[in-house]
């Protein structure tokens, strides 16, 4: 009640009292502020006998004469709106709706002041757990801060020669991260405000927050998800270190079970997956996931009892989770039970001028695909044998395909026609497989010659995961024959794949793609996005090289509006954002010696 009252006081405020004046239940109060806090409205002898040293100056200041001395008592108001020094009284709260405002939320506060309980203090939080990384540098401190302090650009395409900063601090948290560098401890409560903001930014700004962000992820509701997305730099038991591991694994936060878990199977396998038997039956379903995912590192045939046993997992995504992993196993049970299941539904066919690939969908989806992961219902606007086919297919072992299709290469098989038009579907499922199995062998046969025209090829989606699995300088190598063959139109998926920096050959196909569209007059703005990775991933060296690309040039006739303008602009920013970059790197750099 005490709370609506005062948002009427506080409205009442606002739309000034001749609008709104205070509510009767609010003026009544102003009483309460005593008759000796105000000049009488009539005369003195109103007045209590024992006024207070207040009530009495307050009275005093009203009379017509001075004082008659200590200790004598007030001399008598005076009657007569005309008497020297009657306007400088107050009128009467009754009279002045603004007087009776303001001591009504006068009343109120005073109010919520006491009401107020002492309670007993809460014990002192422990104390923050040292963090044994060396410091930053000094300039890259305050670069961070800077970088913290920067906000998003808002709206549409973004305009202006200055880097966006926002999109350098992930780059700049790798960095410190490699040198091992602790983060200052006035900075933490910004880190985990952004990590909080942006959940790309979790793994690197906790890691570099170290054991300091989840002591103060505790005191704060806000940062709770710190204590269960990263391990923050916990100090872990060495892994052959049995009671201290058991210790934590029963009673860590999330996070430092997980890091834990992390730490162990790298060390030995073995003993994690023991580790992870010991709960496993009484774990959420959620953190079920996040630890059977840990085991794709070190992942072996020794884990295909434990995994065959997460099969029949309560949780769909646990069941997935487990076929997925047992598929890269390819001499496991499962993988040959999924190879028998796909090998029957697709085959050779001799009989015309040229073998071509026969594809039977299944029929149906039993029990027992269902309990090696395969998902009954289709998504919307799939066919329901299309849908089984594809998840038998990517689940099946590549090998398979050599022996079921006449002892044929990859790239050979890839070129065979597929009859009824199930090659879109088949070879969705073939990439897929690719990628699950990390087989770079079948991940070259499906993406083709980089000259090829992209709609002969699997998609930029499917060719961004097929380069995943290829070695780096083979795929810039991949990516910048790309663009020069087809531009790039079709290619922000494919870069995005790419180790930062660019290698040498892959940056200038892209800055000589983008300054082709700018002689041809080319919207601008429909290449904000490939600008913004190469102000990301170009090698910084490359800075001074492109200065010469930031001079304003004449635009064709055709081209769009301002197109000029921004062209320079975008490339100003590039530059710009490369030589930050550099200074950045150079900031981070430990002192020699």
């Amino acid at each position: 009640m005490t709370t609506t009252t005062w948002d009427d006081l506080v409205t009442s405020a606002l739309l000034g009292t001749d609008r709104r004046p205070p509510s009767p239940a609010a003026t009544p109060a102003v009483a309460l502020l005593g008759r000796d806090r105000r000049p009488p409205t009539a005369t003195a002898t109103d007045a209590p006998a024992a006024a207070s040293p207040l009530g009495t100056d307050l009275r005093a200041a009203t009379a017509t004469g001075p004082a008659t001395g200590p200790g004598t008592g007030p001399p008598s108001a005076p009657t007569d709106a005309s008497t020297p020094g009657m306007d400088r009284r107050p009128r009467s709260p009754a009279a002045d709706p603004a007087v009776a405002l303001l001591g009504a939320a006068a009343v109120h506060t005073v109010r919520r002041r006491a009401g107020l309980l002492p309670a007993v203090a809460e014990p002192l939080p422990e104390r923050a757990p040292r963090d044994s990384r060396p410091p930053l540098p000094e300039a890259a401190a305050r670069r961070l801060g800077q970088l913290l302090a920067d906000r998003p650009s808002q709206g549409g395409g973004r305009r202006g020669a200055a880097p966006d900063l926002t999109e350098l601090l992930p780059q700049w948290l790798a960095a410190a991260n490699t040198h091992g560098y602790r983060a200052p401890a006035p900075a933490l409560p910004a880190l985990l405000d952004a990590a909080r903001a942006r959940t790309d930014l979790r793994p690197q700004a906790l890691a570099f927050a170290g054991p300091r962000a989840l002591w103060l992820a505790r005191l704060n509701p806000e940062w709770k998800f710190a204590l269960r997305g990263a391990s923050g730099g916990t100090a872990l038991p060495a892994p052959e270190d049995a009671e201290g591991v058991r210790c934590l694994w029963e009673e860590g936060l999330f996070a430092e079970r997980v890091a834990l878990l992390s730490a162990v199977r790298a060390h030995d396998p073995g003993a994690a997956l023991e580790l992870l038997a010991s709960t496993w039956a009484t774990e959420r379903a959620e953190d079920r996931l996040m630890f059977l995912d840990s085991l794709r590192a070190g992942l072996s045939g020794a884990d295909e009892e434990f995994l065959e046993r997460a099969l029949s997992d309560r949780s769909r995504n646990v069941r997935s989770t487990a076929a997925e992993l047992l598929s890269a196993l390819p001499d496991s049970a499962f993988a040959g039970r999924m190879a028998a299941r796909a090998s029957s539904c697709v085959g050779l066919d001799h009989t015309g001028q040229r073998a071509t690939i026969t594809v039977e969908a299944p029929h149906e989806c039993d029990a027992e695909m269902q309990r090696d992961g395969v998902v009954p219902q289709p998504p919307s606007g799939r066919g329901k044998r299309s849908w089984w086919l594809g998840q038998l297919v990517e689940a099946a072992p590549l090998a398979l395909w050599r022996d079921r299709l006449g002892g044929r290469t990859p790239e050979e098989t890839v070129a065979l026609p597929v009859a009824d038009d199930w090659r879109d579907e088949l070879h969705a499922a073939w990439c897929r497989a690719a990628v699950r199995q990390r087989d770079p062998a079948w991940s070259r046969a499906l993406l083709g010659p980089a000259s090829a025209p992209p709609a002969a090829g699997p998609g930029a989606a499917s060719s961004a995961a097929l380069l995943s699995t290829l070695p780096d300088a083979e795929r810039a190598a991949w990516v910048a024959a790309f663009i020069a063959a087809h531009g790039l139109s079709e290619a922000f998926q494919l870069l995005g794949v790419c180790t930062v920096p660019w290698s040498g050959a892959l940056g200038r196909a892209v800055v000589d793609a983008l300054d082709i569209a700018r002689d041809a007059g080319s919207y601008p703005w429909s290449f904000s996005g490939v600008m913004g990775l190469a102000e990301r991933c170009l090698d910084p060296s490359e800075a001074d090289r492109l200065q010469v690309l930031t001079a304003a040039s004449e635009e064709p006739a055709d081209a769009s509006p301002g197109a000029g303008d921004y062209w320079s602009e975008a490339f100003q920013r590039l530059v710009a954002t490369l030589r930050f970059r550099a200074t950045m790197h150079t900031e981070l750099a430990p002192a020699p010696g």
